[in-house]
């Protein structure tokens, strides 16, 4: 048997809307939950059109699908989705003429945008996790629908039926975890690496702190839940509520200080030409389906935006200096740089909310305009909440003028380090040789 989806109400209105257009084909992204008994698709979201296409006389067939620019796109709306949410599948609307050649078109493009997708990732999925992705086809002409799904870790897997069923007011009172994480994150840039090669440095620095948020405690409403417990337990679920209503949950995060005894720790000399610190404190929010959610679903949502929302956001900044100051930047000062700020944008009849970032200088009409080109969706200002106060990146250079500085403070340091690893021998050594010159000098005497 194949997977369900369960499908907002709207969306089937949207997909409709999109048919009535004169093209051969339209593409977008289905964005939802997956879950270990249902699919939930919450948001559709046409692939805006290139600047160069919208002169352009219509494409007449699916060869001239843009695979790059829908990765690109599936990349960017991934950016905009909290906790819980994801880019589960690719849909086509296409005429009749070319249905016939729309399913390989959309097996190619799942697993692009999936690889694509899985590339900027910090954490790696659950084995237990879902790893089949929706394919929807769409008849402009006739309005049929068919629903198939692929398993994206066999690239070899065969198309599997599912079914789509649309559903009025699904996330309208679905769940909400917030929290907040104090961050305060050192990366040291290795002179190894060349031109400072600061997407490198900076994946290799948040790779270690995303280990830590995965062993980090998570108190719900202060409380450690059993993994397997309904997030729900204990509290009354209202029924026949169909207005869009969020229920908080506030979570608190104890990361670990630091190991145990029983974890033997080594340190590392290593040259860098710099460093990289980022502080500040960063709201994070995860969403859930409302049928039964497990405190370990819930949790993984959060976990997942912490570590996004961080790596996101180094990712955009670090692109913004890139295109304003040149990849090949080396002689730099010492510099700070705010990091975009995170901000919440309500979707109608829904209790879930969409993200995005901005920059202090960014004006409102940007993020408006970013909304209706990314989620085809139209944003009012006074929607747009700003979730953040001022977060920080400074960038620490050495000083060029140390290569032989640099080399005798290698050499103390390694010394010093030796010196440290072996302290107890030398202690355990004096305490011998003081020992010996006691008992000689008393039986001298």
């Amino acid at each position: 048997m194949g997977r369900t989806y369960f499908v907002e109400e709207g969306i089937g209105q949207y997909l409709s809307s999109l048919s009535t257009k004169v093209q051969p084909y339209v593409t977008g992204l289905l964005i939802g939950q997956c879950s270990a008994q249902k699919d939930y698709v919450i948001r559709a979201v046409r692939t805006p059109a290139k600047e160069e296409q919208k002169e352009d006389i219509n494409p007449s067939n699916l060869a001239s699908i843009d695979e790059e620019w829908i990765t690109t796109h599936a990349s960017q709306v991934s950016r905009m989705l909290p906790g819980g949410l994801l880019v589960l599948g690719v849909f086509i609307i296409t005429s009749p003429e070319l249905s016939k050649d729309s399913q390989n078109a959309l097996r190619k493009l799942i697993f692009s945008v999936e690889k694509s997708l899985t590339k900027r990732r910090l954490w790696k999925p659950a084995e237990e996790e879902v790893s089949e992705r929706a394919g929807l086809q769409v008849c402009s002409a006739t309005k049929k629908v068919v629903c198939r799904t692929y398993d994206i870790q066999d690239p070899k897997s065969s198309a599997k039926p599912a079914d789509w069923k649309y559903q009025s007011a699904l996330s309208a009172s679905w769940l909400a975890l917030h929290c907040t994480v104090n961050v305060n994150i050192h990366i040291p840039l290795l002179a190894t690496s060349p031109n400072h090669d600061l997407e490198k440095n900076i994946k290799n620095g948040l790779n270690r702190w995303a280990k830590q948020i995965e062993d980090s405690v998570f108190l719900i409403n202060g409380q450690v839940k059993d993994d397997d417990a309904e997030l729900l337990e204990g509290q009354k679920k209202s029924r026949g509520n169909t207005q869009s209503s969020t229920q908080f949950s506030g979570v608190k995060v104890l990361t670990q200080l630091s190991q145990g005894s029983s974890h033997r720790s080594t340190a590392t000399v290593q040259v860098c030409s710099g460093s990289i610190n980022l502080k500040g404190a960063v709201k994070c929010r995860a969403y859930i389906h409302n049928n039964k959610p497990k405190v370990k679903e819930a949790i993984q949502a959060l976990k997942r935006d912490i570590i996004n929302t961080l790596s996101d956001r180094c990712e955009i900044l670090f692109e913004d200096l890139i295109i304003n100051e040149g990849p090949h930047k080396k002689d730099f000062e010492r510099e700070y740089h705010v990091l975009p700020q995170r901000l919440f944008v309500p979707i109608a009849g829904s209790s879930v909310m969409l993200s995005d970032y901005r920059f202090g200088e960014e004006a409102t009409g940007e993020i408006q305009e970013r909304f209706v080109e990314m989620l085809d969706q139209s944003v009012e200002a006074e929607d747009i909440n700003i979730a953040e106060e001022i977060n920080t990146v400074g960038i620490c250079p050495v000083t060029d003028n140390v290569d032989d500085t640099q080399q005798k403070q290698l050499t103390k340091a390694t010394l010093l380090l030796k010196l440290q690893q072996n302290m107890g021998v030398v202690i355990a050594a004096a305490v011998a040789v003081f020992a010996s010159i006691f008992s000689f000098n008393y039986f001298s005497d």
